[in-house]
C-alpha cells in the first residue's frame, strides 16, 4: 500500500487519541518529543499536521505528518511507522494497487473521513452533537459543511465519483466565473457511516442540525451498510433502535455496550432485508428488544416487525422498552442518566405471541364500556364514546357519525365543542361549534344539519343528547383520574421511578438531613453561600405549602444574586418554577385561575416592576389571590360585570439591589444578604478557573439537581403544630416584629416538614416539632433576624462593616478619600458613592472639604455589630438551653451552637 492512502485513512486526530494526547482549546499540546512546560506545539487538524515551536525540540522546523509523528514517538524507523500507522488505521491486509476503475467503498472511505475531521473544524457542530448528548471523539461523527467537492473542479473523476455517489447533485447551474456548479447532498448535517458485513463504508446517512423541530434525514442513493455495524457472530441480546442517532445515544453507555450489541432501524418503515437477514444469520441469538420511539408510529412499527421477527425465528424472545410516553432514546439519554437505561431494560415488557394474543384480538372487538382510567382509551363499537384519541372523539349510531374536534374543556360551567357531524352512506359532513349544554343551541344545529344531510332533526337530538350524556361521564372520569393520580404529571409532571424514589426516601431518612441537604447544594455548583443556599431552598419548597414563605435577595450589581436565584429554582422541580424577567402592569392579573396554584416565582429583579406590578406582587405573597373587576361581553352583545381571579398560594425568590424600599414589601420576606466578601470572590473565581480547566464535572452537578427536585416531589405538605412555639422569642428590637414572628413560626414548619420521615404524627395525621427543628431554623435563619434588627441593609453593613476595619488600622479620627475607600473595600467609584451618601444620609459618616478639591470623609458613629450579633445569639441561645432540659423531654443533647462566626 502506498504511504499516500495509508495518510489518506489515518486522521492526526485517531493519531493523538491511540496516545491519549488532547490538544487545548487552541488546539496546543505539550510536545511529547521534549519537555515542554508550556503548550508548544501546534496541531492543524485540517491539514493532519503538527508543527512544535520550540527550539529545544529535535523536530523543531520540520512539519510533521501522521507518519512523522509515530515516528517520533515511537523512536523506531520510518517502515516501522508506516506498519504503525497501518495497525491505528485498521488496515489489517494490502489494498489492491489502484486504477482508474471507480471505487466507490474506498471513496466512501475517504469522504468520511473528511467529514469526520470537518467536526472539529466546527463549533456550532461540536455544539449540537453536546447537545445530543454525543461525543465524537469516542464514536464516529462526521459534518458535511457542503465544501468537500471544492478544490476538485478541476478533477473531473472525483467529480465524477460525487455525482456517482449522489453526494453532489447536477442542476444544470453555473456559477458566476462561468464554471459549472452542483448542489451538495445533505448539507449542513452530521454524518454517520452504513457499514458492511467487512465492516467498509457503504453507504452514509445524514441528520439535518438546523432546526431540530424539523429535522430532515437523508441517505445516499444505492443505501447499503447497517449502523453502527454488522452484529457481532457471538450476539446473544440485540437492542433494535428507530433512528441512528438512538443507536450512537446507546453507544455512549458502556453498560450497555458490554451486554448488549446495538443496531439501528431506518425509521418506522425501515427494517430493510439487509438487517433481516443479518439478524437471522446470529446463531447465539436469544433475545431482541426493540427500543422504538413511544409514540403512535413507533408503537404500531414495533408491533408489526415484532410478529415479522416472531414468524422467522420462533424460538427468540421479543421485548420492548418502555420509554416515557412521545419520548425517543436520544431524548431519554440527554434528560437522564444513563442509569435510567439499566432500569428500563431491567423493566422490559415481552410481546405476546402465544394463545393471549388471540383472546385480546377477540376483546378488541367486541363493544367496551367507558374505561374508568384515561390511561385505558375506549375502544367501542356502535353507540359508545371512543376516547383513543382525546383530541377527536368520535361516537357511531345508527342515524350519523359524530366526531369532537380539539377533545372538550375540563370547566364544568359548559360543554363548548367543535362538532362534525357524518352522513353514514355519503360521507357528507356538517361543522359546527355548539354548547352541549344550551339546549336552544342544540335544537338549532340539528335543524340546520337536518335540512343539509337529510337526516331526521328528532334522531339527531336524540344522538346529541346521549352523546352530551356521554361526554359528561368521560370528563368527569379524567377530572377524578387526574386528582388520583398523585405521582404523575398532572401534580409534578415527573413520574419517579421505584429506584429513584427508593433512593429519595432513604436520603430524607438520614440524620442531620438539613446540613446534608445543604452538603449537595455545594456539589450542585453552588460555590460558597453556605447559609444562604439553604436558606432559599427551604423558601422555595415552601410552594407546596398552604402559606408558603418568600425572599428577597439584597446585592450590589454583580455581586451574584441573580446567579444564587437561578441554582436555587434549578433544584426546584421545573413544572413547579415560573422564571420572570419582567413583569408588565397587568401581567399577574391575566395569568388562567390556577396557573399560579403552588408554584415558585422566580423574579430576578423586583426594583423593575411598575406600581401596579408590585402591588400584585405584594397580594399574591399575602392573600395568595388576585381578584380584579373585567367587563365582560354577553352572546347578546351587551356588557356587564364580572370578576377575574388568579388564585395562589405561591412561594417567591426575589432579586433587589436596593437597600431600602416599600415598608410593606420588606416585612412579608425573608431578607438575605448575599456575601459579597473577598473570601467569597475568591471561592468563586476558583470554582469558575475550575471550570474552564475541566476540572468540574457539570454532569455530575445536573444528577445532583435532578436528585434534588426528585427530593422535591417526594416531600408531602404535611400539617405542623409545635409544641414549642410559646417556649422561643425573637428579640423585642427586630423591625416589624409581629409579621417577622410569624414568618420564623412558619420557617420551623418547614424544618419540619423536610424531616416528616423522622417525625412523629399525632392522632389527626399532623407532623410535631421537634427542638431539633428549631435549632436548625435559628441557626439558618440567624442573619436574616440580624437584618430585621439592624439599621443598616445587608449589602451596606458589609460596605461599613470593611470601611470600620480599614479606618481602625489608622486611627479612629482618620480622615478618608474615596481612593482609600476603594482601597479598602474594592469597589468601583459608582457603587462605593451609593454607599458613602447612605450612611452620610443616616449620620454615620461625616463630609469635609469641596468638591473641585476631592471630599474627604470620617466616621462619626462606631456602632458595635459585633455586639449587636452576640446579644442576638445569647438571647437565642438561652433559650434553646432551656428547651433542652425541659421537664417533659430528656436532656439527651446540647442545642448546636449558632454559626454566627463563620457569618460575621
Amino acid at each position: 500500500m502506498e504511504i499516500q492512502e495509508i495518510k489518506s485513512r489515518l486522521t492526526l486526530a485517531t493519531v493523538l487519541h491511540h496516545y491519549n494526547l488532547k490538544p487545548d482549546k487552541n488546539l496546543r499540546l505539550h510536545c511529547p518529543f521534549h519537555e515542554d512546560k508550556t503548550p508548544s506545539l501546534q496541531v492543524y487538524y485540517r491539514t493532519h499536521t503538527a508543527y512544535c515551536f520550540s527550539s529545544n525540540c529535535k523536530t523543531h522546523g520540520k512539519s510533521l505528518d501522521v507518519i512523522d509523528f509515530i515516528m517520533f514517538k515511537e523512536g523506531c524507523t520510518k517502515h516501522e511507522a508506516i506498519k504503525k500507522a497501518m495497525e491505528i488505521a485498521g488496515i489489517t491486509e494490502p489494498q489492491a494497487p489502484r486504477n482508474n476503475t471507480f471505487d466507490r467503498v474506498q471513496f466512501l472511505t475517504n469522504i468520511y473521513t473528511y467529514f469526520k475531521n470537518a467536526v472539529h473544524n466546527s463549533k456550532p457542530t461540536k455544539e449540537y452533537i453536546k447537545q445530543r448528548g454525543l461525543n465524537h471523539e469516542k464514536i464516529e461523527i462526521g459534518f458535511n459543511s457542503g465544501q468537500f467537492h471544492h478544490g476538485t473542479r478541476k478533477d473531473e473523476t472525483l467529480i465524477q465519483n460525487c455525482l456517482s455517489t449522489g453526494l453532489l447533485i447536477d442542476k444544470n447551474l453555473t456559477s458566476r466565473t462561468g464554471e459549472k456548479a452542483y448542489q451538495p447532498f445533505g448539507k449542513y448535517c452530521i454524518v454517520f457511516a452504513l457499514r458492511n458485513r467487512a465492516n467498509q463504508v457503504t453507504g452514509l446517512y445524514f441528520r439535518s442540525t438546523i432546526n431540530e423541530d424539523t429535522a430532515k434525514h437523508y441517505y445516499l442513493k444505492d443505501r447499503s451498510g447497517l449502523y453502527p455495524h454488522y452484529p457481532k457472530a457471538e450476539t446473544e441480546r440485540l437492542i433494535l433502535t428507530e433512528a441512528i442517532i438512538d443507536a450512537a445515544s446507546l453507544l455512549m453507555i458502556p453498560e450497555i455496550i458490554k451486554g448488549y450489541e446495538i443496531l439501528s432501524s431506518y425509521g418506522t418503515n425501515g427494517l430493510t432485508k439487509e438487517h433481516i437477514t443479518a439478524i437471522k444469520e446470529l446463531k447465539n441469538l436469544q433475545e431482541i428488544i426493540f427500543a422504538y420511539d413511544n409514540d403512535e408510529a413507533g408503537n404500531k412499527a414495533a408491533e408489526k416487525y415484532s410478529k415479522e421477527l416472531k414468524e422467522l425465528l420462533p424460538k427468540i424472545k421479543l421485548s420492548k422498552l418502555e420509554l416515557p410516553t412521545n419520548e425517543d432514546v436520544n431524548s431519554v439519554f440527554v434528560a437522564h442518566t444513563p442509569d435510567i437505561f439499566t432500569h428500563l431494560l431491567e423493566n422490559r415488557k415481552d410481546f405476546l405471541f402465544s394463545n393471549e394474543s388471540s383472546i385480546e384480538k377477540k376483546k378488541d372487538t367486541e363493544p367496551t364500556p367507558i374505561s374508568t382510567s384515561s390511561n385505558q382509551p375506549i375502544s367501542t363499537s356502535s353507540n359508545q364514546l371512543i376516547t383513543k384519541n382525546p383530541y377527536k372523539l368520535s361516537y357511531t349510531t345508527e342515524t350519523a357519525n359524530y366526531y369532537i374536534q380539539g377533545g372538550i374543556s375540563k370547566i364544568l360551567d359548559s360543554m363548548k365543542v367543535t362538532l362534525v357531524v357524518e352522513h353514514l352512506q355519503t360521507q357528507q359532513k356538517s361543522r359546527n361549534k355548539i354548547d352541549l349544554y344550551e339546549d336552544k343551541q342544540v335544537e338549532k344545529t340539528c335543524k340546520e344539519v337536518s335540512e343539509k344531510l337529510n337526516i331526521r332533526k328528532n334522531l339527531l337530538e336524540a344522538d346529541i343528547y346521549k352523546l352530551t350524556d356521554l361526554l359528561d361521564q368521560y370528563r368527569e372520569t379524567e377530572i377524578n383520574n387526574s386528582k388520583q393520580d398523585v405521582t404523575l404529571s398532572a401534580v409534578e409532571g415527573y413520574p419517579l421511578t421505584a429506584q429513584e424514589r427508593q433512593q429519595v426516601e432513604s436520603f430524607l431518612k438520614q440524620e442531620k438531613l438539613i446540613y446534608k441537604l445543604n452538603e449537595l447544594l455545594g456539589k450542585s455548583g453552588i460555590a460558597g453561600e453556605e447559609t444562604n443556599r439553604i436558606f432559599l431552598l427551604i423558601i422555595a419548597i415552601s410552594y407546596k405549602m398552604p402559606e408558603p414563605l418568600h425572599a428577597l435577595i439584597q446585592g450590589s450589581s454583580g455581586s451574584g444574586k441573580t446567579r444564587l436565584l437561578r441554582q436555587i429554582s434549578d433544584c426546584i422541580p421545573p413544572e413547579r418554577v415560573i422564571r420572570l424577567t419582567r413583569v408588565s402592569d397587568k401581567g399577574f392579573y391575566n395569568y388562567p385561575e390556577k396557573y399560579l396554584k403552588n408554584k415558585l416565582v422566580s423574579l430576578e429583579d423586583v426594583d423593575g416592576l411598575g406600581e401596579d406590578a408590585t402591588f400584585a406582587f405584594r397580594e399574591l405573597q399575602s392573600n395568595g389571590e388576585l381578584s380584579s373587576a373585567i367587563s365582560i361581553k354577553q352572546d347578546n352583545g351587551h356588557m356587564i360585570s364580572g370578576e377575574k381571579i388568579v388564585k395562589g398560594p405561591i412561594a417567591s425568590l426575589a432579586c433587589t439591589t436596593q437597600g431600602e424600599m416599600y415598608e410593606d414589601n420588606m416585612s412579608r420576606v425573608f431578607l438575605i444578604a448575599v456575601d459579597e466578601s473577598r473570601e467569597q470572590t475568591q471561592r468563586i473565581i476558583q470554582y469558575q478557573n475550575n471550570k474552564a480547566a475541566g476540572q468540574i464535572d457539570t454532569r455530575k452537578e445536573q444528577e445532583i439537581k435532578r436528585f434534588i427536585q426528585n427530593m422535591v416531589r417526594e416531600i408531602k405538605p404535611y400539617e405542623v403544630i409545635n409544641p414549642f412555639a410559646n417556649k422561643i422569642q425573637l428579640p423585642e428590637e427586630a423591625h416589624k416584629i409581629r409579621r417577622l414572628n410569624d414568618l420564623f413560626q412558619s420557617f420551623i414548619k418547614m424544618i419540619t416538614v423536610i424531616n416528616q420521615y423522622q417525625r412523629r404524627k399525632d392522632e389527626k395525621g399532623r407532623l410535631i416539632t421537634e427542638t431539633e427543628d428549631i435549632e436548625t431554623a435559628i441557626d439558618i435563619m440567624f442573619e436574616s433576624i440580624v437584618l430585621k434588627v439592624d439599621e443598616l441593609d445587608g449589602s451596606l453593613r458589609q460596605f461599613f462593616e470593611k470601611l470600620k476595619k480599614y479606618v481602625e488600622k489608622k486611627s479612629k479620627s482618620f480622615e478618608f478619600t474615596r481612593f482609600d475607600v476603594r482601597e479598602a473595600t474594592g469597589l468601583g467609584k459608582t457603587q462605593q458613592q451609593h454607599y458613602i451618601n447612605k450612611l452620610l444620609e443616616l449620620e454615620y459618616l461625616q463630609q469635609y472639604g469641596f468638591a473641585n478639591r476631592g471630599f474627604r470623609y470620617k466616621i462619626v458613629f462606631w456602632d458595635d455589630y459585633t455586639k449587636l450579633r452576640e446579644q442576638i445569639k445569647t438571647h437565642l441561645h438561652k433559650q434553646l438551653q432551656v428547651l433542652a432540659f425541659t421537664p417533659d423531654r430528656t436532656p439527651n443533647r446540647t442545642p448546636a451552637l449558632l454559626k454566627t462566626e463563620a457569618l460575621s
